[in-house]
């Protein structure tokens, strides 16, 4: 069945892929993109490009967004600065339902809501997760916060872009959910990046390890998908460490305003931050193996890959 038409904001990274699987699955998908490279490529595919966010919701009653963060996500509600012309609140259409897929804190979502209840608009929180890979495949779990009736609304446009749906609860709870999958995510990172140095200090072998780590009881994704890369030298393409610390720091407040002790979640934030201070920030997670193999004079590639 093909969707009706849907307008899409924010074609960077992640939204490029999701945005072209709606083409294949909507009626006509509105978008809108500050980069007029990104503009084009969706428009090359059949999309309909849209001078600014209003323009897209008064041609599409239903708007997915996917910006770097909560301002970003204001200044395409309302308008440049979050009070200005040109959002989505400027838009004549009625009844406008925003599908956010930004990453942010439980608490900015919860107020981007409110302000966008007070326009008459519907907003819902359902983050993504998922590297670029399955953003273009269409295979992102998507966490949705809100009502059971927002929910299904919002289901056959979610499943256009993502395999897994999941209804987290109340608004703001898809936030919530995307930052502890995250951190359990880091965490496991961050894990094999201090104890692989160690183990091939310890004399160890590379292939050894990577055997153990692909077919043990430590294999994850994490170790799936990041030790062949750090294996063959490869450090670029995926997700950058500092929009990952911003999911750590969306926990850390969650676990404070409910006064939860984190201990483990407290020292891979510090691990975090040592790489993203060590100039990391705009590499991979896995770039934090190298604060390791630096301590340690090592380094945990293939021959030939360093």
């Amino acid at each position: 069945m093909t969707l009706p038409a849907v307008g899409f904001i924010g074609l960077g990274t992640m939204g490029r892929g999701m945005a072209l699987n709606l083409v294949k699955a909507a009626e006509t998908v509105f978008v809108y993109d500050p980069v007029p490279e990104a503009l084009k490529l969706l428009t090359d595919a059949g999309a309909v490009a849209c001078a600014s966010p209003a323009e897209v919701a008064e041609k599409a009653g239903t708007v997915i967004i996917c910006v770097p963060d909560a301002p970003q996500v204001r200044d395409v509600m309302f308008g440049p600065g979050g009070n200005g012309p040109g959002g989505i609140a400027d838009a004549e259409r009625k009844n406008i339902t925003v599908l956010d897929a930004t990453t942010m804190k439980r608490p900015d979502a919860l107020a981007i809501a409110a302000d966008a209840a007070a326009r008459g608009i519907a907003y819902f929180d359902c983050p993504i997760s998922g590297l670029p890979r399955r953003a273009a495949d269409g295979t992102l779990t998507i966490m949705f916060g809100g009502t059971q009736d927002g929910y299904d609304a919002a289901l056959p446009f979610l499943k256009a872009c993502g395999e897994e749906i999941i209804h987290s609860g109340p608004l703001g709870a898809g936030q919530a959910m995307k930052g502890l999958n995250n951190v359990i995510y880091n965490i496991n990172i961050a894990a094999f990046c201090e104890l692989l140095p160690l183990a091939l200090k310890s004399g160890m072998g590379v292939e050894a390890l990577e055997k153990l780590v692909l077919t043990g009881s430590s294999r994850s994704f994490a170790s799936e998908h990041f030790v062949p890369k750090v294996l063959n030298g490869d450090f670029e393409g995926d997700f950058p460490m500092q929009g990952a610390y911003k999911d750590i720091l969306n926990v850390q407040s969650l676990a404070k305003d409910i006064d939860a002790a984190t201990p483990l979640a407290d020292a891979m934030t510090a691990i975090y931050e040592r790489a993203l201070e060590a100039g990391y920030g705009q590499g991979p997670k896995s770039s934090m193996i190298k604060l390791y193999e630096d301590d340690l004079g090592v380094q945990f590639r293939r021959p030939g890959k360093d």
